[in-house]
């Protein structure tokens, strides 16, 4: 169930125990004031909230080139929007949702939409004062998660802007060990889009949690999308090394199973995965599965940045699942 609003300074919010790596404790939380019908069937944020913001930083298997399709899957809810796995967020920027929880279990992505949300004077003046050269790539890849939250989330931000492919990667102590990228001349602190990606994060909830987090807070009406690491389609293709544990097939299977308790409930559900005989066993019997091409953008190999297939999966009403 959604946690029960109060009021500081005549703005709404809400209030939740955040436990993770980084012990942001007790958060309020103010809801952003003014939503509007957006005329596609769900709500958006109203005209006084900033609309150039877009991604701030670059994901591996960002959904920019699947926006149009996956907003037409959205099909009017009218409730809460959840993304558990936020990455990039480009769904979210591409509607701006005015009732939003996103979440992650990274707790470096996290920090830094934190930071872009609640601090992002500090974090811009940060950011400005870091060079595009080697030896600082270097002692910035050294000193990652160290230091305050804005210099974690600047740090972050950095890295992402100037490693290989913008990957964001970490070993199993949790260190970051993506080589310098090949970058001429990388925006490294675009203080515009900083500005404006924090006026639209006013409001919205940023949790670090296990994806399975969002069945404590989902209602009916509400939309959740599910952006997972994907399931390879072959031992090569693998790269789920955000976190030091990984995605397991194991954990695909929670997802499913997420998914479904959550369709259940009369949640709008959509889940994007690779087309891989695996994923389409596990959705096929409770779900509704759509082939789509994506380009990827994010490989260590060129010609691996082609478009390839893709699932789009939705959830059915309860109804059309009773007998």
């Amino acid at each position: 169930m959604h946690d029960l609003p109060t009021s500081f300074g005549g703005l709404p919010f809400v209030r939740e125990q955040r436990i993770g790596k980084w012990g942001f404790g007790l958060c309020v939380v103010p809801v952003g004031e003014g939503a509007c019908d957006a005329g596609e069937g769900y709500p958006s944020m109203s005209a006084n909230v900033e609309s150039r913001a877009k991604p701030f930083i670059k994901w591996a298997g960002g959904k920019n080139k699947l926006v149009p399709q996956l907003r037409q899957k959205m099909n009017g809810w009218k409730g809460v929007y959840h993304e558990p796995f936020l990455g990039g967020g480009a769904l979210f920027w591409s509607i701006k949702p005015s009732h939003a929880t996103l979440s992650d279990s990274n707790a470096h992505l996290i920090n830094a939409y934190v930071t872009v949300r609640d601090d992002v004077d500090a974090l811009i003046a940060e950011l400005a004062s870091y060079p595009h050269e080697y030896p600082f790539f270097r002692q910035m890849r050294a000193t990652f998660g160290k230091g305050t939250p804005v210099q974690r989330a600047a740090g972050f931000i950095y890295l992402n802007k100037t490693c290989f492919n913008g990957l964001f990667r970490v070993n199993k102590s949790g260190e970051f060990n993506v080589p310098f990228g090949k970058y001429e001349n990388p925006t490294i602190c675009d203080a515009e889009n900083l500005r404006a990606c924090s006026r639209a994060l006013h409001g919205v909830y940023l949790l670090q949690e296990d994806f399975t987090g969002v069945l404590r807070r989902s209602e009916n009406s509400d939309f959740v999308y599910f952006d997972p690491p994907y399931l390879p389609l072959s031992v090569t293709s693998s790269f789920t090394a955000y976190t030091p544990n990984g995605f397991s097939l194991e954990d695909h299977v929670r997802l499913r199973d997420t998914a479904l308790i959550l369709a259940n409930r009369g949640v709008r559900v959509v889940v994007s995965n690779s087309a891989a005989p695996a994923i389409r066993d596990l959705y096929a019997e409770h779900f509704d599965i759509d082939v789509v091409l994506a380009k990827r953008s994010i490989n260590a190999d060129a010609e691996g940045r082609g478009a390839i297939k893709e699932f789009i999966i939705t959830s059915r009403s309860p109804s059309e699942e009773a007998p």
